[in-house]
């Protein structure tokens, strides 16, 4: 055995929230692992559910607690909560790391073995490659899922060539048991609590990994009302991070040898693509205001709409080409028919550019987290 095949000793841990339909499919391909089971232990919260989520939990073999706080409502306070029962109840375990799922997910034969060798390289933090359950539903699902793709091979890959950190993606992840030693706990709340954990590790010089070989899935939200909910909280949450983060960061980029270009990554994240794209828009807007109202001399309105189509038509082919290049890249990874893959390759831009006005609406409404039901009761070996 060489150092990567090292066993470790994991909690897998679990956030769920009135998830019965399909929660069992996720411990079971957690029980198919090729990792000794003798080294994984299943921790479900069944936090504030009304349904059999923690029934069907206990059935399929996992350790559930439940938990009903009507205030402190979000993932990252259901994850504290097991982090302090583990602490408390089954710190004779003395696991290595805890792994982070979702109840939608599903995972890969080899997702915790590959994890395991990732892991012993030195990571303390390992970040997954993540793949959907239900890429062909519609343009929505796919627009997720072919996101996730991109930032799974074209952010986190190129970070990891590069020797910089990464950035863990909601779920599908893994934490050296000490940080959260040192931390008491799971201290991230925002309405982010992923790139809030990201950002501030990277911070503290901790840098992420990203482990290509280690495949999970996800169910991605069906309806656009589900997803406009979804990633409202998305762009709030960035706010918040930027709002809390974004001065370190930025004296970090200048300050700190080490780890200093994943801070200027990291403020690149969080800043430009929803702060210059709301600005761009203002902008564009006035200036074609102006241009009605007869205000600027010499212009037309029909150039003014000309010139904007022409921005328009630019924005789509950049993201066409994203899509496209993605899908190519990871063609024989996505499991639908081939013309769904280069239908939905076209319809990517459309899902993007729906997330200007959800920016905008974020920087003015209050946003509350909300449950997004997951549906979607697939084995691991149906959507491989």
């Amino acid at each position: 055995m060489t150092k990567d095949d090292r066993l470790n000793k994991y909690a897998v841990i679990i956030a769920a929230r009135n998830e019965e339909l399909v929660i069992g499919e996720l411990i079971k391909s957690i029980r198919k692992q090729n990792y000794s089971q003798d080294y994984i232990d299943i921790f479900v919260i069944a936090d504030n559910c009304t349904d059999q989520t923690a029934k069907v939990a206990r059935e399929a073999g996992a350790i559930v607690r439940e938990r009903f706080n009507k205030n402190k409502i979000g993932k990252g306070y259901a994850l504290d909560f097991m982090f302090q029962i583990i602490n408390s109840e089954f710190a004779s375990k003395k696991y290595n790391g805890y792994f982070i799922f979702d109840a939608d997910n599903l995972l890969d034969e080899n997702y915790i073995m590959e994890m395991n060798r990732t892991f012993n390289q030195g990571y303390r933090v390992v970040t997954s490659y993540r793949n959907s359950k239900n890429f062909d539903q519609n343009w929505i699902t796919s627009g997720y899922a072919i996101w996730f793709l991109h930032e799974a091979e074209y952010l986190n890959l190129p970070r990891m060539k590069l020797n910089a950190s990464c950035a863990i993606s909601g779920t599908g992840f893994l934490v050296h048991s000490d940080l959260i030693k040192k931390n008491g706990g799971w201290i991230y709340h925002l309405l982010t609590e992923d790139i809030e954990f990201s950002i501030s590790q990277i911070l503290e010089g901790v840098k992420i990994g990203y482990c290509p070989n280690a495949i999970f899935y996800d169910e991605q939200p069906i309806t656009f009302r589900q997803s406009w909910h979804q990633r409202l909280r998305w762009a709030k949450g960035f706010y918040q991070v930027l709002t809390r983060y974004g001065k370190d960061l930025m004296r970090s980029m200048f300050r700190r040898k080490q780890n200093s270009f994943s801070c200027f990554d990291m403020t690149m994240t969080v800043m430009p693509a929803i702060i210059l794209t709301n600005i761009s828009i203002l902008i564009n807007g006035l200036f074609f205001l102006a241009v009605a109202m007869g205000i600027f001399e010499g212009e037309s309105i029909k150039d003014t709409a000309i010139l904007m189509l022409r921005s328009f038509g630019l924005y789509y082919l950049v993201m066409l080409c994203m899509a496209i290049m993605t899908v190519m890249t990871e063609w024989k990874r996505i499991h639908c028919a081939g013309w769904k893959k280069v239908a939905y390759s076209f319809t990517f831009p459309f899902f993007m550019l729906t997330y200007i006005p959800i920016s905008i609406v974020a920087l003015f409404k209050e946003v509350e987290w909300k449950q997004i039901p997951h549906t979607v009761v697939k084995s691991i070996d149906d959507v491989q």
